[in-house]
């Protein structure tokens, strides 16, 4: 890799506000802010709305709606069309 083109790559503590939860990944996000995690270190402390934690697809608390296909609603519009013919 080409020297002081990238930017560095370190552990940030990120915080999923919507449910409390934090976790700690490898990143390059660059932020001022800190936070003291429980190995007694300090990290870069960022926030965030929604993660895997709180998104409902992640979650299973997603509601599906299942819309019909395009070759269902056209049998359901004109399939009634063929039988008459017959």
């Amino acid at each position: 890799m080409k020297a002081g083109i990238h930017p560095e790559y370190r552990k940030v503590v990120f915080h999923d506000t919507s449910v409390d939860k934090y976790f700690v990944i490898g990143s390059t996000l660059q932020t001022d802010r800190t936070i003291e995690w429980e190995d007694g270190k300090t990290y870069p402390y960022f926030t965030l709305d929604v993660s895997s934690e709180s998104h409902p697809y992640y979650t299973g608390k997603q509601r599906v709606i299942h819309k019909e296909g395009r070759v269902a609603n056209f049998n359901r519009r004109f399939g009634s069309f063929n039988k008459e013919d017959k």
